[in-house]
């Protein structure tokens, strides 16, 4: 079944403003769409449920990256070519930008853009697991103003988020504090490109004196939602990179994780491919310290 054109509404209205009025009008009634790469997919099959589309893509205010001496906000109309691309962004969130190239080929990043990537709530997304690594902060806006939450709080289960129906995703803040952190990223897929994950990480250690300081794990396609590895980090915080109990933290990310088994892996392979990236990242710290 394809999707018949006729049947769907489509308004640019212009302004931020404008769009917020309607979405407060008629909470639930209007899609919001910016880069369309997921829309499409359900437009294209037949399978799109809602039938009524706003605009986002001309809207300057979601597409513009802030840098201050302390904090960076990128809006969320900003696509992953400006992410990767970003210097800043390349220089004091390395994850980030790494994670903007596995998002999809060139054109898909584009116009593929953050907010959407966070909002359409996939637990397989490419950037999740790096704002989780940087304690990245979500701001929210409506008619009825903004507010911000951690990002950790974002996701409330599968394909189902803090975002209210009148809401969009204004901005993501990162703290620019991350500097001399060591970090590590990988992304298992089917091929090496243009591949939706079967295992996605991103971790990041501040080392001093053999020992880790502190450590962020964001992991991807491995549960309902994008986790925080809390109970790893916790173990992990405080010892020494020569003495890492890395059978143990393996034993907590297994409890902590809830692959399924789907077209593109299993829950074995899923759980046995997370255990042997956490362990390559802990082999890493040794040579970083």
């Amino acid at each position: 079944m394809r999707a018949y054109p006729a049947a769907y509404d489509l308004v640019s209205p212009g302004s931020l403003d404008s769009v917020l009025a309607l979405l407060a009008s008629d909470p639930g009634k209007w899609l919001p769409v910016a880069g369309g790469t997921e829309v499409m997919v359900l437009y294209t099959a037949g399978k799109l449920p809602q039938h009524n589309l706003v605009n986002l893509w001309n809207l300057p205010e979601l597409r513009r990256i802030r840098v201050q001496e302390g904090a960076i906000a990128i809006g969320g109309g900003c696509t992953f070519t400006q992410i990767r691309s970003h210097p800043v962004i390349a220089a004091d969130f390395p994850l980030l930008a790494l994670a903007a190239t596995w998002v999809g080929g060139i054109a898909n990043q584009n116009r593929a853009t953050l907010a959407g990537n966070l909002a359409n709530a996939s637990p397989a997304a490419d950037s999740p697991p790096a704002l989780l690594a940087y304690e990245a902060e979500i701001e929210l806006i409506s008619a009825r103003g903004p507010r911000r939450l951690p990002y950790s709080e974002f996701h409330l289960g599968y394909k189902r988020t803090a975002l209210s129906p009148d809401e969009l995703i204004y901005a993501v803040h990162l703290r620019r504090k991350f500097a001399g952190w060591h970090s590590y990223a990988r992304k298992v897929g089917a091929r090496n490109a243009q591949a939706i994950s079967k295992v996605c990480v991103a971790a990041q250690a501040k080392l001093a004196s053999r020992r880790i300081q502190a450590m962020r794990i964001g992991v991807g396609s491995i549960a309902p939602v994008p986790l925080q590895l809390s109970e790893v980090e916790r173990l992990l915080t405080g010892t020494h990179v020569d003495r890492l109990p890395v059978a143990e933290a393996r034993q907590l990310l297994n409890a902590a994780i809830a692959p399924i088994d789907d077209i593109r892996s299993t829950i074995e392979y899923r759980r046995h491919v997370a255990g042997n990236l956490l362990a390559e990242f802990l082999r890493t710290l040794p040579e970083a310290a």
